[in-house]
């Protein structure tokens, strides 16, 4: 489904392939893949995952323009869609980005990737899903090997989580204490939470724990690199507050930065801003020794 945000900008890319498919049980996984202008192959990939609640957006869109600055950084960017609440609920979508991951280091000398160097970059219910990426490698409980490139492994080296929302069951709950008014019930029956749980999330608490992906921090966890806007009324601040002591508490301070936006809101300008995407870059500059 086409969202009415306006196209992506491609600024920077000196080829690309659009629609490609990276599993076949659905129309929805299917990636785009840039390389970039600077530097030379095999190019670090950004994985770029779309937010939208887990009910709509796609990989076409402005919504992925922060992590496609990255073609000016001699980064190619793989921009996926995954199959959205209405069509499959979790972990569907989980097993969709693992799947394009394992297609992406299968494929990878064919277009030029380095499959030693991938980042997983969402935004929204995208952050969730990189975080996933993150901190789920390896897990056969969401994984669909079924999917192709069995024998390739779904991990990535990095995340960047712009404004993920983490643990659903406590997000009304951190508005409440913060005072601030939020855009959304995430307790109700049709939020984007729960429809991509399939069930009411107030009804299965124990539940939502599978799709938190600070469920599943350990050593392994691979470096993150957190930012959100201090007057967020979408995904409550608090939710990568926490997400970031808890990964420095097991992976170490040196492996997670989180940077909070004084003013920002949901995906708001100040994202695609140069001195705040320079921070990402940065991070993720160091974490691949580049």
């Amino acid at each position: 489904m086409m969202s009415k945000m306006p196209p992506v900008n491609t600024q920077g890319a000196i080829s690309k392939w659009l629609d490609v498919p990276y599993a076949n049980q659905s129309d929805a996984q299917k990636l785009d893949i840039y390389l970039p202008t600077e530097g030379k192959a095999p190019y670090p990939a950004i994985i770029a995952i779309h937010g939208g609640g887990f009910v709509f957006g796609d990989k076409g869109t402005s919504e992925v323009n922060a992590p496609m600055t990255g073609l000016k950084r001699g980064y190619a960017v793989v921009s996926i869609n995954y199959r959205l609440a209405g069509e499959a609920v979790f972990p569907a979508a989980v097993y969709d980005v693992k799947a394009a991951v394992r297609f992406v280091k299968a494929n990878a000398e064919k277009y030029g990737l380095d499959p030693n160097r991938i980042v997983a970059w969402g935004d929204s219910a995208g952050a969730n899903l990189a975080s996933m990426l993150g901190t789920t490698a390896g897990n056969p409980a969401l994984e669909d090997l079924t999917q192709g490139n069995a024998e390739q492994s779904s991990r990535v080296n990095a995340v960047v989580n712009f404004f993920g929302p983490t643990d659903f069951s406590v997000m009304d709950a951190q508005f409440k204490a913060s005072g601030k008014k939020p855009l959304q019930i995430h307790n109700a029956a049709d939020s984007g939470e729960s429809q991509y749980m399939g069930v009411q999330i107030s009804k299965i608490p124990n539940l939502v724990k599978f799709a938190n992906p600070q469920s599943y921090i350990s050593k392994d966890t691979v470096p993150f690199f957190l930012m959100n806007g201090s007057e967020d009324p979408i995904v409550p601040t608090q939710q990568s507050e926490d997400f970031a002591k808890a990964l420095q508490a097991v992976i170490g301070e040196d492996k997670v930065t989180y940077v909070q936006l004084q003013g920002a809101g949901h995906g708001t300008a100040e994202f695609e801003e140069k001195e705040n995407l320079d921070k990402v870059f940065q991070f993720l500059d160091k974490q691949l020794k580049r």
